[in-house]
């Protein structure tokens, strides 16, 4: 009799235990956990943040994983994270095969960028916009090919192939870059098109922002896109890259910030948009909104809570850590939208903002 007892007394233990897990109660002074995953390219300010956050909120602890951005997209739709983080908005099919409604939170400005390995050049490189266009089309295969000799007159190139590097993962990066492309040349947009996960014509596969740096570093005569983060980071020279207005441009806090200013009137109210291709005289080309993705209702209210003031908290204190990690911060008035964004994250219908 008392082993059956005993025996019913742990089945409800157990029941009662799992009970409280799907309905988000915790013991007192648990410590809040919260999953993200998603971008490469914002991974490095997205660690600094988790540490500095983590300083003012000793109960809290989140993890956040680089998978790629159509990695954390897929998970945040398969609701296995708390949030995902993606360089380009998700698009309309993606919206609406999603569980629920998620909204798009713009956190900070990056910048995609051409890197090379070329040990016999120590001059900044230029690159044009068709350039760029047939070195990725696999139609410019040799260093001292004629179009980039007319971007680099008074640059000796050596006489030596070209390899491409791109990434093998799904990544907003490669949407980003590709976007760009698209937006430059007709030929690019109708061959290849735009996307995460695009058939590159030519070249080799990395996974990451950091398997691309890490390929072209190790690979003489490559040439790939990254996050400029991960090129500055690695010692790695940046092209300069011929804007809409027909300057050559490099990216950095002034030039990014330009290219969003440009669009902030343009901006929708679900605040996706593309930066790329900005007409500004001053703008870099390849630049691009990171966003964080999460539902705006959350079943869980502490962990809806706790995330509601981490994304308040990165688009505000959070900014200061941008530009010593090769980001620019978001513009005041994408501030000021973006707020209002987060307002609208609930639980049971009430704005889990706190202030």
């Amino acid at each position: 009799m008392f082993g059956k007892n005993l025996i019913t007394i742990l089945i409800i233990g157990t029941l009662i235990s799992a009970s409280g897990c799907f309905s988000g109660r915790r013991g007192k002074g648990d410590a809040i956990k919260i999953q993200g995953a998603g971008s490469s390219f914002v991974n490095p300010l997205m660690q600094k943040w988790v540490s500095e956050y983590g300083k003012l909120n000793s109960n809290v602890r989140i993890d956040y994983q680089s998978i790629g951005s159509g990695g954390g997209v897929k998970q945040v739709k398969e609701r296995t994270i708390q949030f995902g983080a993606t360089d380009v908005a998700m698009s309309d099919a993606d919206l609406k095969s999603a569980p629920s409604e998620i909204i798009h939170i713009p956190v900070i400005l990056g910048a995609v960028v051409l890197t090379y390995n070329l040990a016999e050049v120590s001059q900044t490189l230029r690159f044009s916009p068709a350039t760029i266009a047939d070195i990725f089309l696999g139609k410019i295969t040799r260093w001292d090919d004629e179009r980039i000799k007319a971007d680099n007159p008074d640059v000796a190139l050596p006489s030596a192939p070209l390899t491409v590097v791109h990434r093998s993962d799904g990544s907003g990066t490669s949407a980003v870059f590709t976007n760009y492309l698209s937006k430059v040349s007709p030929e690019w947009k109708e061959k290849v098109g735009e996307g995460t996960s695009p058939s590159f014509p030519v070249g080799l596969g990395g996974k990451g922002n950091e398997g691309v740096t890490g390929q072209i570093k190790q690979t003489p005569n490559t040439i790939g896109y990254v996050e400029l983060a991960y090129a500055v980071k690695n010692k790695m020279p940046v092209g300069e890259i011929k804007n809409k207005a027909g300057k050559y441009i490099l990216p950095n806090f002034a030039t990014v910030t330009n290219a969003a200013a440009e669009s902030i009137n343009e901006t929708p109210d679900d605040l996706r948009v593309s930066l790329t291709d900005a007409a500004g005289a001053d703008a870099y080309p390849i630049s691009s909104y990171v966003y964080v993705l999460i539902y705006k209702d959350q079943p869980d209210e502490i962990l809806g809570k706790t995330l509601v003031d981490f994304l308040s908290w990165g688009i505000n204190d959070g900014q200061r850590f941008a530009e010593s990690l090769y980001y620019a911060p978001l513009p005041q008035e994408m501030v000021k939208r973006t707020s209002t964004k987060i307002a609208l994250v609930s639980h049971n219908g009430k704005s889990l903002r706190t202030q």
